[in-house]
C-alpha cells in the first residue's frame, strides 16, 4: 500500500491532508477549505515537499473557488472579478514557503490559465472558476503519473552506474534523506519513488533513511512509508552516513530537491550537502531526483537560491520539550544547496540529466538546454540559442525518442481513450510536415491521438529563427472557439499542456488526407466547398462585431492581440520579405523565374497595394481568423471536412482566411500541368478545382448573409436591430459590407500566391513538379493571376470572374509577358 498525504474529492472539492507533524504516532487529516488554509498548512510544514506544496496550494484554492460563491450569488460575478479574486489568492499562496520552485511554477501557470478563461467567449465568473478548479484538479493524477515515470527512469540510471554492483550481488543499496516518498506528493514519490521501483523490480537490497535534524522528516515520515510498504528500510542518524558508506553498506544515494538552479546546483533539506561530499569521496554516484517542474533556468547557479530560515525553536527543541540550553544562539537553515560537481545525475520525470565539462574542466549541468530541447534525434538541435527571444517555458522538452508516448501513457483521459497506460503497448510515427511543429500518430489497443508540439524556433530554418511557444496555447483556444461553432469541422482537444507546448487531439482517420494532396493526386470531394463555406461563415461571424457587442469584441481583441509573434512572422513573410532582397529567407525557379521577380519587386503599384493589405492586416479586428486556412490545414474525406492547425488565430480582417483558401485553390489549379499525364490530362480537374472555389466563396458569402440576417443572431453592435431594420436598409449595409469583403479577400489571396512562390515557405501544388520548366510554367501562371487580384480588385465584379480569369489563357498569356519584361524597359 502506498500512503496518500491527501484526501481530496474532485465532485465537491473537499481536501484534507494528513498532518504529518504528528506522524507515525497519530493520522490527523486537517481541512483546508480555502487559501488561508492552504497557507497553513504549508507554513507550518503540516504538508511538506516541494511537489506536494504547489498541489496543496492549488487545491486549497480550487476548494475555496467551489465553497466560497461570491456574497450576491454565483450568477453575479464577472470574469474579472473572478480573475481578481484568483490573482490576490495567487500572490497570497507565494509567501507560505520561498525555496521549494513548485509553487512559483504552479501559481505562474494557474495565472496564465486565468487569462485564457477570461478571454474565452461568453466567460463568466463561473467559468473562470471551473477553469481553475478542473486544472488543480487535474494537478493531482499528473503528479503520480509524472513520479512513476520518474521510478522508471531512476532504475535505469542506477542499472547503468552500478552495473558491476548489480552483476555482483544482484541487488543495491540505496540511501536517502529527508522525505521523498508519497508524503511529498500525491503518491509514489521521488527519490523515494526511485527506491518503490526498484523494489518492484527486485533489484532492492536495502534501503537507509536518514533522521533528517531538526525535523527529523527522515524518521518520523520516511521511515513510516518503508514500514507501510514492507521496503527493507533502517533508519540511522544523519552523522552515521559516511560511516555506513565507509563499511560498505551503501551503493547509491537519491535525494529529492525544492530546486534546481541553471548550471545543476541544488537546493535541498539541510544535511544533503554533506552526503554529496561523502558520497563522491567514497565513489558514490549521487542522485538528485525531481520533476521538471522543481528545475528554475532562471537562477544562474547556487548563490542566487534564497534559502529560508527557520524558528529557533524547531532546533531546540524535540517535541516541545527544550534540549538546548536557554540563551544559546541558534542558525537554522532549513536547505543547504549542493554544487553540481558533486551531482552524478538529475532524475527528472522526462529523463536523466547528465553532466559535462567547462572550459576549466569543471562538472556542470545545462539545465536550460535540456529544458528547450532535450532530444535524441538529430532533426532537432539539443539546444536553443541563448539569445532567443522567444524562450522556451521552464518544464519544456521536444517529445521524441520515444517521450511521446511515455507523456501521453501518463494523461489519465488519453491512456484511457487508447485503452492503455504501457508505453509498450503504443505505436507511435511522427507525420509533421517539418515546417514547424512537431506532430505524431500515437496509436493503442483501442485508440489513436494526434500530439501536437510547437518547437521554440521555426523548424523548416532552424533556431536561427526563434518562435514564441504561446503559439501552442493560442492554437488551443482557437479550436476550441471553433470546435463551439463548428464541432463537425474541428477535431476535438483532449488534453493541452502549456509547459510542453503540447495539444492532444482527435485522430483524424483515414482515408482523411491533407487537402493538398488530395489535389495534388486528382482528388474529387463532394461536399469540400460547402464544409469549409459554412465552416468560414460560422467562425467569422460569430466572432464579430455583426454578432458580438463592442465590450465583449474588445475583451476578445486584448486577448488574442497577445498572439503578435505569430502575427509579426505573417507579416514579415507574406507583405515584406517577398518584395525584398533577403537571400536567407526567399527562394523561387532560378533562372526561369528571375525576371518575374525583379518585376515585382520593381513595381511600386504593386508594393503599394500590398501595404495597404498588410496595414489592414494590423489594424482590422473584425473577427477571430483562423490564421493559416490553406489546403494544407484542411483535412478531407468524401463527405468529411476538418479545418487544423490554426496557431496563427488572431483577431484581424475577415478577407484574410477567405483569401488564403482563394489563393491556395488557385495555387492548386494553376499547377495541373505539371501533374498531367499522357494517360491522365489534368485540365477538366483544373477547372474542377475553380469550381469549387466558386461554389465555396459563394456558399460563404450566402451563409454569412443568413446569419446576419437572422434576428436571433443580430445582437452585435455593428449593425444593432434599432438602428438598421430588415429589409432594405439592412441589404444595403450588408452589399456594401460583403463588397468591402470581396476586395479584401482578392487582395489577400494575390500576396499570398506571391509569396508561396517567390518567398520562403512553397506549397507542394509546385514543388512536387520535378521538371524545373514545367514548374516555372505553373509558377508564372499563378503570378500573373496574383498580380491582378493585389492591383487591380476592383475589376472583379464576383468570384466567377476570378475563375473566368484564371481559364482565360490568351489574357493570361499577355500577362506572363509583361510579368518578363523590366519595368525600365
Amino acid at each position: 500500500m502506498v500512503l496518500s498525504s491527501l484526501e481530496f474529492d474532485a465532485d465537491s472539492c473537499k481536501l484534507s491532508v494528513l498532518d504529518q507533524l504528528e506522524l507515525p504516532h497519530s493520522r490527523i487529516m486537517v481541512p483546508v477549505v480555502n487559501s488561508q488554509d492552504a497557507w497553513n498548512v504549508i507554513r507550518k510544514m503540516q504538508v511538506r515537499g516541494a511537489p506536494l506544496i504547489a498541489i496543496v496550494a492549488m487545491l486549497g484554492l480550487a476548494a475555496e473557488l467551489t465553497n466560497c460563491p461570491p456574497d450576491n450569488g454565483a450568477d453575479s460575478e464577472s470574469a474579472a472579478a473572478a480573475q481578481e479574486l484568483v490573482l490576490q489568492r495567487l500572490d497570497f499562496l507565494r509567501t507560505s514557503r520561498p525555496t521549494a520552485v513548485n509553487l512559483f511554477n504552479a501559481c505562474d501557470a494557474m495565472t496564465a490559465l486565468v487569462a485564457e478563461a477570461v478571454g474565452a467567449e461568453g466567460a463568466t465568473g463561473a467559468s473562470v472558476r471551473s477553469a481553475v478548479i478542473n486544472a488543480a484538479t487535474a494537478m493531482v493524477a499528473d503528479d503520480i503519473a509524472a513520479n512513476k515515470r520518474q521510478g522508471r527512469f531512476g532504475v535505469q540510471a542506477i542499472r547503468q552506474d552500478c552495473a558491476e554492483k548489480l552483476a555482483a550481488a544482484g541487488a543495491v543499496s540505496v540511501l536517502t534523506h529527508c522525505n521523498t516518498g508519497s508524503l511529498a506528493c500525491a503518491g509514489f514519490g521521488t527519490a523515494l519513488g526511485v527506491i518503490r521501483a526498484l523494489h518492484e523490480e527486485g533489484l532492492l537490497k536495502a534501503c537507509y533513511a536518514t533522521e533528517t535534524r531538526p525535523y527529523n522528516q527522515g524518521a518520523r515520515l520516511t521511515a513510516f512509508e518503508m514500514v507501510e510498504d514492507n521496503l527493507p528500510g533502517t533508519l540511522i542518524t544523519d552523522s552515521m552516513a559516511s560511516f555506513l558508506m565507509a563499511q560498505g553498506g551503501v551503493d547509491a544515494v537519491a535525494t529529492g530537491a525544492d530546486r534546481v538552479v541553471a548550471n545543476g546546483d541544488t537546493a535541498n533539506k539541510i544535511g544533503t550537502y554533506q552526503l554529496a561530499i561523502a558520497a563522491k569521496h567514497h565513489r558514490l554516484p549521487f542522485y538528485i531526483v525531481a520533476p521538471v517542474t522543481t528545475l528554475d533556468a532562471a537562477l544562474a547557479d547556487g548563490s542566487q537560491i534564497k534559502i529560508e530560515q527557520r524558528a529557533a525553536e524547531e532546533l531546540t527543541s524535540v517535541a516541545g520539550i527544550k534540549i538546548a540550553a536557554d540563551g544559546i544562539r541558534v542558525w537554522n537553515p532549513a536547505f543547504d544547496v549542493t554544487p553540481a560537481e558533486l551531482i552524478t545525475g538529475i532524475v527528472t520525470d522526462v529523463g536523466v540529466i547528465r553532466p559535462t565539462l567547462d572550459a576549466q574542466g569543471k562538472k556542470v549541468f545545462d539545465i536550460p538546454a535540456f529544458l528547450r530541447a532535450h532530444s535524441s534525434a538529430t532533426a532537432i538541435p539539443d539546444t536553443v540559442a541563448a539569445s532567443s527571444s522567444c524562450p522556451a517555458p521552464v518544464g519544456y522538452y521536444p517529445l521524441l525518442g520515444g517521450k511521446v508516448v511515455d507523456y501521453i501513457c501518463g494523461l489519465a483521459r488519453v491512456a484511457e481513450f487508447m485503452g492503455t497506460t504501457q508505453p509498450a503497448e503504443v505505436e507511435q510515427s511522427e507525420i509533421g510536415d517539418g515546417n514547424m511543429n512537431l506532430v505524431f500518430i500515437c496509436r493503442g489497443p483501442k485508440g489513436a491521438v494526434i500530439v501536437k508540439q510547437a518547437l521554440p524556433y521555426v523548424r523548416c530554418v532552424g533556431e536561427g529563427w526563434p518562435l514564441t511557444m504561446e503559439r501552442a496555447r493560442f492554437e488551443y483556444m482557437a479550436l476550441a472557439e471553433e470546435y463551439k461553432h463548428c464541432p463537425q469541422f474541428t477535431p476535438e482537444v483532449y488534453h493541452f499542456d502549456p509547459t510542453l507546448g503540447a495539444l492532444v487531439m482527435r485522430y483524424i482517420e483515414p482515408p482523411h488526407i491533407i487537402l493538398r494532396q488530395g489535389l495534388i493526386k486528382g482528388y474529387t470531394y463532394s461536399t469540400l466547398a460547402a464544409d469549409v463555406a459554412t465552416f468560414l461563415a460560422r467562425t467569422l461571424f460569430l466572432t464579430s462585431a455583426l454578432h458580438l457587442t463592442a465590450p465583449e469584441l474588445r475583451q476578445r481583441v486584448a486577448v488574442w492581440s497577445a498572439n503578435r509573434e505569430m502575427c509579426a512572422l505573417t507579416e514579415q513573410v507574406i507583405f515584406t520579405d517577398p518584395y525584398m532582397i533577403r537571400e536567407d529567407r526567399n527562394r523561387w525557379t532560378s533562372p526561369q523565374l528571375d525576371a518575374a521577380v525583379a518585376r515585382i519587386r520593381g513595381d511600386t503599384q504593386l508594393k503599394l497595394a500590398v501595404a495597404v493589405l498588410k496595414e489592414k492586416f494590423m489594424t482590422s479586428t473584425q473577427a477571430l481568423l483562423h490564421g493559416d486556412l490553406h489546403t494544407g490545414s484542411i483535412m478531407v474525406k468524401d463527405g468529411s471536412t476538418f479545418c487544423i492547425d490554426p496557431e496563427f488565430a488572431f483577431y484581424g480582417p475577415m478577407g484574410f482566411d477567405t483569401g488564403a483558401i482563394i489563393a491556395n485553390l488557385l495555387l492548386a489549379s494553376c499547377s495541373q500541368p505539371g501533374h498531367a499525364t499522357a494517360a491522365e490530362p489534368r485540365a477538366a480537374y483544373a477547372d474542377w478545382i475553380l469550381d469549387q472555389m466558386v461554389a465555396l466563396y459563394t456558399g460563404f458569402e450566402q451563409e454569412f448573409l443568413a446569419l446576419w440576417s437572422h434576428e436571433a443572431n443580430r445582437k452585435g453592435d455593428h449593425t444593432p436591430q434599432g438602428h438598421f431594420a430588415a429589409g432594405p436598409e439592412l441589404g444595403l449595409a450588408q452589399s456594401q459590407f460583403m463588397g468591402r469583403l470581396f476586395s479584401d479577400t482578392l487582395g489577400f489571396a494575390g500576396a499570398k500566391m506571391i509569396r508561396r512562390i517567390i518567398g520562403i515557405a512553397h506549397v507542394e501544388d509546385m514543388e512536387s513538379i520535378k521538371d524545373p520548366e514545367q514548374r516555372a510554367a505553373c509558377e508564372r501562371h499563378a503570378l500573373a493571376i496574383a498580380h491582378m487580384l493585389v492591383k487591380e480588385p476592383g475589376s472583379f465584379a464576383s468570384i466567377a470572374d476570378v475563375a473566368a480569369l484564371a481559364r482565360d489563357q490568351p489574357r493570361l498569356a499577355g500577362a506572363i509577358a509583361e510579368l518578363q519584361v523590366p519595368l525600365s524597359s
